[in-house]
């Protein structure tokens, strides 16, 4: 069941359809903020959040992250605690250093400076492996593969979004710096080679809004979360 979901979230189960293309659609048809759109297959864990930023987008694409911290902390309470769970900046998802999934962001607006009327996160997680030879892509794994067989989607999807409202509540009350050290504690790939917005460099960190410092040969870049704006379906 999907209907344990904590107050302030409203779930609808897609029925097959892409819960971020539908969540952006009602987002601008003028949804209220916290629809969640579900899709909880065998194989594949999909749902999307429409929130209703009252921040600039500069600002608000803060809930990419936010919303990733969230996703950590239910997997975290509910996984084995040998599973290790790392967040991309650029929104993947690794367990046991496999990617298992990636977190989208869609906005009624690409402007920084603007609020948006809504922002749409989505998330997707695969449960099962996509084929049994693991060899084909051997840095991709998935959830039940990695030790949480006993993880259930609709546990994790409820816990995911209690874990993203504490957060939330956390930021709203201007405690950014938690939130920092808690992503950069999960962040996979620092101080490696990265390509981001053509740029290619060193990923050094984040600044405090979470944005990311990235290394060049001619200086260090900051790379804005906005960049990671997807066109919303």
């Amino acid at each position: 069941m999907t209907d344990d979901l904590p107050p302030l979230f409203t779930g609808y189960a897609s029925a097959g359809g892409d819960p971020f293309a539908l969540a952006c659609q009602a987002a601008r048809d003028g949804t209220e903020a916290g629809l969640v759109i579900h899709d909880l297959s065998p194989a594949q864990m999909r749902a999307a959040i429409v929130f209703a930023p009252e921040v600039p987008l500069a600002q608000a694409a803060i809930m990419l992250p936010l919303c990733g911290v969230g996703f950590q902390n239910a997997l975290g309470v509910l996984a084995p605690p040998a599973v290790a769970l790392h967040l991309g900046w650029g929104g993947a998802i690794c367990v046991n250093g496999g990617r298992c999934g990636h977190l989208t962001m869609a906005a009624s607006t690409t402007d920084p400076a603007q609020v948006p009327d809504w922002l749409v996160i989505g998330l997707t997680l695969d449960l099962i492996p996509a084929t049994e030879d693991g060899g084909t892509e051997p840095d991709r794994t998935a959830l039940h593969a990695e030790g949480c067989g006993d993880v259930a989607a609709p546990d994790l999807l409820a816990g995911w979004l209690r874990h993203t409202l504490s957060w939330l509540d956390s930021w709203d009350n201007q405690d950014v710096a938690a939130l920092h050290r808690e992503w950069s504690g999960l962040l996979h790939g620092l101080n490696g080679d990265v390509t981001v917005a053509g740029r290619t460099g060193a990923f050094l960190g984040t600044d405090e809004d979470l944005n990311m410092l990235l290394k060049t040969a001619t200086g260090t870049d900051l790379i804005a979360l906005t960049t990671l704006l997807k066109d919303a379906p």
